[in-house]
């Protein structure tokens, strides 16, 4: 199965040493798990942030940020087709337009998103989205 992560999963992972996302990112074998280049663009520029609020030492942190940029496929944002971003921008359009690329690549790749953002999944179910990957699939952990 295909999931593309968003970066409020990253910062989840960051942030934490223990959590459902990290063990199911980390653990999980039988996911392929994708995101956009610019969720590391994303990750960089709040660094400081996630240094400050991390519950995790900067070495951990660095250790689990190594950790994500080896086990995400980030794919080239280039790659995706100009009609497939047109739905998705229209998809995220009065919701937060930087998830435009999640959900273009979600499209694309036929794949799963997952996101914390809860607000940005109810506003695309409304409109007629609904490739989620549940939650309910944390459960794959054994947690």
């Amino acid at each position: 199965m295909k999931v593309i992560v968003d970066t409020n999963i990253m910062f989840s992972i960051l942030l934490k040493d223990k959590s459902k996302e990290r063990d199911v990112l980390f653990l999980s074998e039988d996911l392929e798990f994708s995101s956009c280049r610019f969720a590391i663009v994303e990750l960089f520029k709040h660094k400081e942030k996630i240094s400050k609020f991390s519950k995790l030492t900067e070495d951990e942190i660095l250790t689990s940020l190594y950790r994500l940029l080896k086990i995400i496929n980030f794919y080239n944002e280039d790659l995706i087709s100009r009609e497939v971003l047109k739905k998705a921008y229209e998809l995220c359009s009065g919701i937060d337009e930087k998830d435009t690329l999640f959900v273009a690549l979600t499209l694309e790749i036929n794949g799963y998103l997952w996101t914390g953002d809860k607000k940005l999944k109810e506003e695309l179910i409304s409109k007629g989205f609904y490739k989620f990957w549940p939650s309910e699939n944390l459960r794959l952990c054994g947690n």
